[in-house]
């Protein structure tokens, strides 16, 4: 048994959860629950991103106490997790006094370094990135993320971190194949890299903004949002005074993986890297990048009218339909386009039609037919485990549906339905045969869609055909 630690990104919260984040969110517990019933011990980790401009900002707009704000927010993503079904054992919120301690301290340690410094500063700032943008980083003016918001020209006196001190570890770093996953993700980040590194900005005056961890030492400035909230992924483990010993399990000891946004590469697996570096800390093992939701081949926004809330979802289609949606059908790295019309199609195709039909088709026969029979045995899931190892989520549900398709076939082929009355043994042979098969997928499934794993594990040790479990629409 080896330990793992596990971690989406945290949102932001200053909007409602978006299917982007059930994604990162879904695709994070299938590799907890695999690793799991491998005999791994596994330390799953989700929570807030909850200081900075914007939320401040944001806060203001809606005329509530940022503390209230961000209460709320946190429960959101509380909710969508619960909704999910995720089995995270843990959940950060940057406002926690643990991860002011932890920041604080990596702060500390950092500046112990030498890596830490103050300076004058002038430069174009975008309030929806939370930072300055560097030439390359501009069009027409603008942001190239945030298109729609005007950069402020914006001069203080900040703290700055010295990132290009590290440019030869972070290509170290970055050499090794499975350090960033997809390759072309590790491609991007040494791209960035070798174009150079340019030190950035880690605090913000109080004069303009006070929402965030005050810097040591210095009431005039807190802590750039940034560099406050990459430090949850070891304060979530209890760094730096490790009272119950997980960060030397789980982060010193154990194999660390990051679950991030496409967009996330300069902060995952370089910004937060050369933190950890300067802070003598192990970097982390593996940081694997999703690909975006869009809808009509357009960026989901409010403004279209195409944004797919996922409390939506799951209350459409419920929690595992929406796993299997998220799981299947969002391609693991590239972009996904998904409409409602393909949702329907997906789910009364592949869950209504497909395996909720099979379920129903060999229990009925089943029940009718056969004993109760508790099978000791426990199958092996090893394509399924394969595949989830490359983070092929696709990969990993198209196999199963593979089975699901052809001991549908072969029902159909078989007739044990007609075989039992003229030859009893042979058809019972066949059903048991065809049960078994189905546990073997129901076991295949459990990563995925743990709920209906076990309702058709149960189903099969009771020999009942279980209620419908994928209604039509």
């Amino acid at each position: 048994m080896s330990a793992r630690y596990l971690t989406t990104t945290l949102p932001y919260v200053n909007a409602d959860p978006h299917i982007g984040h059930a994604v990162e969110f879904v695709q994070a517990d299938a590799l907890a629950r695999s690793w799991r019933a491998a005999g791994d011990e596994v330390f799953f980790s989700t929570g807030t991103d909850e200081h900075g401009q914007k939320i401040y900002e944001a806060a203001e707009k809606a005329g509530q106490d940022v503390h209230t704000y961000v209460e709320h927010y946190a429960n959101e993503f509380r909710k969508l997790g619960t909704a999910l079904g995720l089995s995270n054992n843990a959940f950060i919120r940057t406002t926690e006094p643990r991860h002011y301690a932890a920041a604080t301290e990596m702060w500390r340690r950092c500046d112990a370094a030498g890596d830490i410094y103050k300076k004058s500063y002038t430069g174009m700032y975008c309030v929806g990135c939370e930072s300055f943008k560097t030439e390359k980083e501009i069009v027409d003016g603008h942001c190239i993320v945030h298109t729609n918001l005007q950069l402020q020209e914006v001069t203080e006196e900040n703290y700055f971190f010295r990132f290009s001190k590290y440019t030869d570890q972070l290509l170290e770093y970055l050499s090794r194949p499975g350090t960033t996953i997809p390759k072309w993700r590790r491609e991007e980040a040494i791209a960035f890299v070798k174009e150079g590194l340019e030190d950035f900005s880690i605090s913000r005056e109080t004069k303009r903004l006070t929402w965030g961890i005050p810097v040591p030492n210095d009431d005039s400035q807190v802590m750039y949002v940034w560099f406050d909230a990459l430090t949850n992924y070891i304060s979530t483990l209890g760094w730096p005074e490790d009272t119950e010993g997980n960060f030397k399990k789980f982060w010193e000891e154990g194999t660390t993986l990051q679950v991030a946004g496409k967009d996330q590469v300069r902060f995952q697996s370089l910004m937060w890297q050369a933190m950890l570096l300067s802070a003598d800390i192990k970097n982390t093992d593996t940081v694997f990048y999703h690909g975006f939701v869009t809808s009509g081949g357009q960026k989901m926004s409010k403004s279209l009218g195409n944004v797919i809330n996922p409390l939506e979802l799951v209350k459409k289609y419920g929690t595992e339909a929406t796993r299997y949606i998220l799981l299947r059908h969002i391609h693991p790295t590239e972009d996904s386009d998904v409409t409602w019309e393909r949702l329907d199609e997906w789910y009364t195709a592949n869950l209504t039609n497909g395996l909720g039909n099979l379920v129903a088709r060999v229990m009925k026969l089943a029940e009718d037919n056969l004993p109760i029979d508790n099978y000791s045995w426990i199958d092996s899931i090893k394509e399924v485990s394969e595949a989830l190892e490359q983070f092929n989520f696709q990969s990993a549900m198209d196999y199963i549906w593979a089975r699901i398709q052809k001991l549908d076939q072969t029902i159909t082929e078989t007739e044990p339905f007609k075989i039992i009355k003229s030859d009893s043994e042979r058809g019972k042979k066949l059903i048991d045969e065809h049960r078994i098969e189905l546990l073997k997928i129901a076991r295949r499934l459990e990563p995925f869609m743990p709920d209906t794993s076990k309702k058709i594990g149960d189903a099969i040790k009771t020999n009942k055909k279980p209620e419908n479990l994928f209604p039509r629409l």
